[in-house]
């Protein structure tokens, strides 16, 4: 599982501040999440394949997370894509994209499908053998979700060696690794436990774009390995009644969900361009709050 921020800024894009957009890698899928002004030339600079985006997450309709949608849609129709894509987000993202298209004769050479979401309780919105996604209802001025991103449990791992030694024929490897015990060619039974291992923990990342400061977060994200919370102002610069009045939360309140959540890793975005000193998020984050750290555009984390 791999976070790449393409950016993390907050309103007006500048030459080294980019509005939000993320690329999470997980289990074989690499899902766009947000895609603000400017997504598609990141997404060329990171070197990633836009055969391989199938899903589009969009937590809400303010430009600074979706003016970059159109560009990186038709740049797909460009390259002839016949593959459909899926865009998950609020009520009126069908309307903003095909009413774009009918207005600039725009056609596509591959079919949108559009989950729109309306609920204001968490609910399932992907799900295959690999992973669950669900929302994350967010308070902002707008109907907003954040994401859930859950790994499920996988296979067993295999050790090699001790099932050749034990002379169990390979046709039953995969019954091991799916807990299941076999008979060797001696005709022992041999419990799955004696040549396998554990598979590694599901790993989970919750994606919280704006926001207030919401509470009800916290059981829906608990244990999380990374979560990415906005903090746009500084609670140090006595700026919480500026993030109450629009909808924002500062580093603060985002540490404080990271530590009732019990997350592994708190990750700082959204920045509002009036603070020049990142790090200034950081330390006020880690007085409630370790690990916390910042994004940046090119970041790439590989979530543990």
């Amino acid at each position: 599982m791999q976070l790449t921020i393409l950016g993390c800024h907050s309103a007006s894009p500048k030459s080294n501040a980019h509005p939000t957009a993320q690329i999470l890698e997980v289990k074989g899928h690499l899902f766009l999440i947000d895609c603000g002004e400017g997504t598609q030339v990141r997404l060329r600079q990171q070197k990633v394949k836009f055969s391989r985006l199938k899903h589009i997450f969009i937590s809400h309709l303010h430009g600074d997370h979706v003016f970059g949608l159109m560009g990186l849609l038709t740049t797909f129709g460009l390259l002839n894509r016949k593959e459909s894509l899926c865009i998950h987000g609020p009520k009126g993202i069908k309307e903003f994209v095909e009413i774009q298209l009918k207005l600039s004769a725009s056609f596509l050479s591959y079919k949108l499908n559009f989950n729109e979401l309306t609920s204001t309780t968490s609910e399932v919105i992907f799900e295959d053998d690999l992973i669950k996604i669900k929302t994350l209802p967010l308070l902002h001025r707008v109907y907003t979700n954040g994401f859930h991103f859950q790994e499920k449990p996988g296979e067993r791992k295999l050790n090699y060696q001790k099932a050749v030694d034990l002379k169990i024929n390979p046709v039953y490897f995969n019954k091991l690794k799916q807990s299941k015990n076999v008979i060797s060619e001696t005709g022992e039974e041999i419990d799955f436990q004696k040549v396998t291992e554990a598979p590694d923990l599901p790993k989970s990342y919750s994606f919280c774009s704006d926001t207030s400061y919401n509470p009800k977060l916290i059981p829906l994200i608990s244990y999380t390995n990374l979560l990415y919370h906005e903090s746009t102002f500084l609670a140090s610069a006595s700026h919480e009644d500026l993030a109450h009045k629009t909808g924002h939360s500062t580093a603060t309140e985002a540490a404080l969900i990271a530590r009732k959540a019990k997350a592994k890793h708190l990750l700082l975005g959204h920045f509002s361009a009036r603070y020049k000193d990142l790090n200034l998020f950081v330390k006020e984050a880690q007085e409630i709050f370790e690990p916390a750290s910042y994004a940046y555009t090119g970041l790439k984390v590989d979530i543990e």
